[in-house]
C-alpha cells in the first residue's frame, strides 16, 4: 500500500465523507488527500457495514498487517480503536479472520499518528481484504493500512479432509487433533476451505507439546485414528488456483512410533483437470518406514509433473494413529493455461495469470534498472578479482623479501589437521613436520579483530559450517613487537556432522586411521530406547536412550570407565546418529570419527561403546552420565547454604576432585596429540560420586547456542573459552587446551554461576583479545576471570 504497489484503482471502500478521503487515501504513512480514508457517516456499536477493501489481484500469503488514524499534519483527529477483517479467495464467499483462540477483533489505535502493527497468527491466505472499523460507541473513524506478505506460490485454494479427531494418552490426557483454525465448512468433513496445514508452523517431535502458548496439547497437529477411517487410508483433496504442473509434495508428518503414530506407508495421488473426472493413473508412492528416529519430518512425494487443478491423496495407515501438521506442493502454471480472463468474468483468480504485462513502459523501465545493476555488480566483481590478483602478486614478492628477515610459524611440527575436512588430510611424514609460514604484506583494509567478528543475527546449534576456512587479521597496532605484521592464519572448522565438536588430530598420528581397526561391536537397534534429543547438526543428531544388556556388547576393561552396565537395569547412553540423506563426505567423516573414538580408552573420556552400522541410519552409542553435564549440575548447587536450605551443597574438596579429573582426561588427550578445542563444562558429564568424563556434546545443544559466535561467517567458535592466537590466527594447539582449561577451572569453582567476561559485550571479548595480544596494559585476564569469585 504505502510503496504504491497496489494501484488506487484496486482500493475501493463501502463509502467516504469525500473525495478527498476516498479509499484511495488509505496507505499507511501517507498525507496525501486528507490524510486517510474515512466513512461516510460515524461508525455505530455493532454495525459492521463500512469497510476498505484491497484486492491484491493473486493469492498472497498475509502475515502482519498495520492501522494508522488520520492526522493529516495534525488538522485530523480520527481513528479506529478497533477492527475487523474479512478475506476471500474467489470474491464472493467473505470469511471472517479469528486468531487462535477465536478472537476476531484486532486492538486498533489509541491516536492518530502512531502506526500500530499486528501479527496475524494464523495468517491468511487470500486475494481480498477488508479492514472493518469496530467501535463500542458512536463515533468518526478514519483509516491508514498496511499489508505484509508474499504471493502465494503454492496456488492453494482449498483441502478437504475428514475431521481431527481426540486421542486419549494412558494417564487420561486428551490430545485435541482437529483442525481448530479451518476457515470452510466444518462437521464430521472439513470442506472449501485451509486452516493448520498451510499455516507454516511445522509441529514438534512431542505432538502433545506445542509451538504456540496458552493452546491444549495437540495444536500443532491435524490426526486421524486408523480403525476410524474407510480403507486402511486419510483422503484428501486439494483444489488450486488453476491447472499446475506439479513437482513434489511436501508432507509434515509425526513419528512418534512409541506412543503409535508413524509416518504414511504409502501415498496414492489422483488428478483432475478442471471439472472433470478423476484421471485413473495415479501416482504411487511406497515410504521406507523408520522406526530408530521418532523425530518429526517432512516426506517429499514426488508428483512426476503431472498437469492439474485438483489432486486427490489417499494416505495410508503405518500404525494407529497418522498426524500431519504442514502439507506443501511444488508446482508452476501449466505452460498452455489460458491466461486471459474471459469476459464475462474479468476478476475470476482461477484466471489470473501475475505474469501479465499491465503497463508495458513500466516493464521497460524496470528491464533497464535490472541490466544497471547487473552490469555495476559486474564491474565490482572485475575490481575484486583485479585487486585479488595483485594482492597475491605482492605477496609473492614479499616472500621473497623477507623470507631471511622475519616470518611467523602458524603451524607446529605436531600441528593438527581436521578430519571434517572435505579435502585429504593425509601427508608424508616429511610434509607434516614442516613449518608453514606465511607473509603477506599490510594492506590499507586491515581491521580491528572486533570488527571482524559478528554474531549470528539467529544461530541455531548445528548448523554445518560450509566453508573451513574463515581469515581473521589482527590490525597493524595489535600485532606485539617481535611478531610480523603479516600473519594471517585459517580459521578451521570446529563441527562434526552431527553438530557436536570434532577432535583435531596431528599429522604425526595419522597412523591411527590407517592401522588395524579397533573391534567395536554391532549393537542391535531395536534394543535402543529413544528418551529425548540432545542436539543436532545439518547431517546428524545426538539422543539419549535406555538400553538393557549392554555389557553383553562391551569389553571387559569397562569397568575402568566406570560404566555400571547390568543385565537387570537399563543404562543411559548417547547416540549420534547420521541421517540417512547425508552426503559422501559426511559418512566418511562419521566413520573416521568411530576409528578415532574406539581408540580413545581413559577413565575421565567419554567411551565408545558399541555402533550401528550395518545398515542406515549409521550410529555410534557412547557412555552418557546419568548426572548430565557438569554446568547444569553445578548450577544447581550451592558451595555453602544455611541448614534449613533445599539447594544441595558440593564442597571445596569436590570442586577440587572433579577439576583433577578434567586434568587427567586432558592430559590422556595430549599424550596422544589431540587438540579437543571445544573444553568447557558444558561438554563434562557428570556420575555417581562426582565422576568426571569428558565429551563433546556442547555444541549441538540448544541450551548453550549462546556460547558459540561466527567468525567471517564460517567457523562457529566458543570465543569466551579460546586463547587469543585461536581467536586471532585460528591456531588450535593443546596449549590453546590449557588455556580453556584455565577457563574450564575458573567455571567449576564459581559454581557456573555466569559466563566468562560476563560483563564484557562479545564485541568487547574480542577487543580484549587483541588488547592482549597488544600487550599495552589494558588486559588483566586474572581480574576478568576470577573477579566473579569473590574471595572463593
Amino acid at each position: 500500500m504505502s510503496g504504491g504497489h497496489i494501484p488506487d484503482e484496486d482500493i475501493s471502500a463501502s463509502s467516504q465523507w469525500s473525495e478527498s478521503t476516498a479509499a484511495k487515501y488509505g496507505r499507511l504513512d501517507s498525507e496525501d488527500g486528507d490524510g486517510a480514508w474515512c466513512p461516510e457517516i460515524p461508525v455505530e456499536p455493532d454495525d459492521l457495514k463500512e469497510f476498505l477493501q484491497i484486492d491484491l489481484r493473486a493469492l498472497h500469503f498475509i502475515t502482519l498487517v498495520g492501522t494508522q488514524g488520520r492526522h493529516a499534519g495534525g488538522h485530523g483527529n480520527e481513528f479506529a480503536p478497533m477492527y475487523k477483517i474479512n478475506y476471500s479467495r474467489d470474491g464472493t464467499r467473505w470469511i471472517s479472520w479469528r486468531n487462535r483462540h477465536g478472537k476476531q477483533v484486532l486492538d486498533g489505535n489509541t491516536n492518530p499518528y502512531d502506526i500500530v502493527l499486528k501479527d496475524l497468527e494464523p495468517p491468511l491466505i487470500a486475494r481480498f481484504v477488508r479492514f472493518i472499523p469496530v467501535t463500542d460507541h458512536s463515533m468518526n473513524v478514519c483509516l491508514r493500512v498496511e499489508l505484509y506478505g508474499c504471493v502465494w506460490l503454492d496456488g492453494l485454494v482449498s483441502y478437504n479432509a475428514p475431521a481431527g479427531q481426540q486421542l486419549v494418552l494412558p494417564g487420561g490426557t486428551v490430545i485435541y487433533l482437529n483442525d481448530s483454525v479451518y476457515d470452510g465448512a466444518f462437521g464430521y468433513s472439513m470442506t472449501e476451505g485451509l486452516g493448520q496445514l498451510t499455516d507454516g508452523v511445522s509441529g514438534l517431535d512431542d505432538f502433545t507439546q506445542t509451538h504456540e502458548y496458552h493452546v491444549w496439547p495437540g495444536y500443532d497437529y491435524v490426526g486421524w485414528r486408523n480403525e476410524s477411517t474407510a480403507g486402511g487410508y486419510v483422503e484428501i483433496t486439494f483444489e488450486f488456483d488453476r491447472i499446475r504442473n506439479f513437482t513434489t509434495m511436501k508432507v509434515h508428518c509425526n513419528n512418534m512410533f512409541a506412543k503409535g503414530v508413524k509416518i504414511f506407508k504409502e501415498v496414492q495421488c489422483y488428478f483432475r483437470s478442471d471439472a472433470g473426472e478423476w484421471e485413473p493413473n495415479a501416482v504411487s508412492s511406497v515410504l521406507v518406514l523408520d522406526d530408530v528416529n521418532p523425530s518429526a519430518r517432512f516426506v517429499t512425494v514426488p508428483l512426476l509433473h503431472r498437469m492439474a487443478s485438483a489432486i486427490k491423496c489417499q494416505y495410508y495407515f503405518a500404525d494407529t494413529w497418522m498426524m500431519f501438521s504442514e502439507i506443501t506442493f511444488q508446482s508452476d502454471a501449466a505452460m498452455y493455461n489460458n491466461s486471459v480472463a474471459p469476459p464475462e468474468m474479468p476478476m475470476a483468480p482461477t484466471t489470473y495469470d501475475p505474469t501479465l504485462k499491465v503497463d508495458d513502459s513500466n516493464t521497460r523501465i524496470l528491464i533497464g534498472c535490472l541490466v544497471a545493476i547487473i552490469f555495476i555488480l559486474l564491474a565490482i566483481i572485475v575490481i575484486i578479482l583485479w585487486r585479488q590478483f595483485w594482492q597475491k602478486m605482492l605477496e609473492k614478492a614479499s616472500r621473497r623479501m623477507l623470507d631471511d628477515e622475519m616470518t611467523v610459524s602458524l603451524s607446529l611440527p605436531s600441528e593438527s589437521s581436521m578430519f571434517n575436512h572435505n579435502r585429504s588430510s593425509s601427508s608424508s611424514e616429511h610434509e607434516s613436520n614442516s613449518t608453514y609460514d606465511r607473509i603477506f604484506p599490510l594492506g590499507p583494509d586491515y581491521q580491528e579483530p572486533s570488527r571482524l567478528i559478528r554474531k549470528l543475527p539467529e544461530f541455531t546449534p548445528g548448523e554445518e559450517d560450509t566453508g573451513c576456512s574463515g581469515l581473521v587479521k589482527p590490525s597493524p597496532a595489535a600485532v606485539p613487537e617481535g611478531v610480523p605484521h603479516y600473519a594471517e592464519a585459517d580459521i578451521v572448522n570446529l563441527q562434526g556432522v552431527t553438530g557436536g565438536n570434532t577432535y583435531s588430530v596431528p599429522a604425526l598420528t595419522m597412523d591411527l586411521l590407517s592401522g588395524k581397526d579397533v573391534a567395536v561391536e554391532e549393537f542391535p537397534r531395536k534394543l535402543l530406547t529413544f528418551k529425548e534429543k540432545l542436539g543436532e547438526g545439518q547431517f546428524g543428531e545426538v539422543h539419549l536412550c535406555e538400553v538393557e544388556g549392554m555389557e553383553k556388547f562391551t569389553d571387559k576393561d569397562l569397568a575402568l570407565q566406570g560404566l555400571e552396565a547390568s543385565s537387570d537395569r537399563p543404562v543411559l547412553v548417547a547416540v549420534k546418529m547420521l541421517r540417512a540423506d547425508a552426503n559422501k563426505n559426511a559418512r566418511n567423516d562419521f566413520l573416521k570419527e568411530i576409528k578415532i573414538m574406539a581408540r580413545l580408552k581413559d577413565p575421565n573420556i567419554i567411551r565408545l561403546l558399541a555402533v550401528c552400522i550395518a545398515d542406515d541410519p549409521l550410529c555410534m552409542i557412547t557412555e552418557y552420565m546419568e548426572n548430565g553435564d557438569l554446568n547444569q549440575f553445578l548450577s544447581r548447587h550451592e558451595a555453602h547454604s544455611p541448614p534449613d536450605a533445599q539447594t544441595p551443597t558440593v564442597s571445596y574438596r569436590d570442586l577440587r576432585f572433579m577439576a583433577t579429573q578434567i586434568a587427567s582426561g586432558m592430559k590422556y588427550l595430549s599424550s596422544l596429540n589431540f587438540v579437543h578445542r571445544d573444553l568447557a563444562t558444558r561438554n563434562c558429564l557428570v556420575g555417581k560420586r562426582y565422576t568426571i568424563k569428558i565429551a563433546d556434546f556442547g555444541m549441538s545443544r540448544n541450551l548453550y547456542s549462546g556460547d558459540y559466535y561466527r567468525i567471517q561467517g564460517r567457523a562457529v567458535l566458543p570465543i569466551r573459552w579460546m586463547s587469543w592466537e585461536s581467536i586471532l590466527l585460528g591456531k588450535f594447539t593443546t596449549a590453546s587446551d590449557v588455556w580453556a582449561f584455565g577457563v574450564t577451572l575458573w567455571e567449576t569453582f564459581t559454581l557456573c554461576r555466569e559466563q566468562p567476561y560476563s560483563q564484557l559485550s562479545d564485541e568487547q571479548v574480542i577487543e580484549n583479545t587483541g588488547e592482549f595480544f597488544r600487550d599495552q596494559g589494558r588486559q588483566d585476564i586474572h581480574r576478568l576471570l576470577h573477579e566473579p569469585a569473590g574471595d572463593e
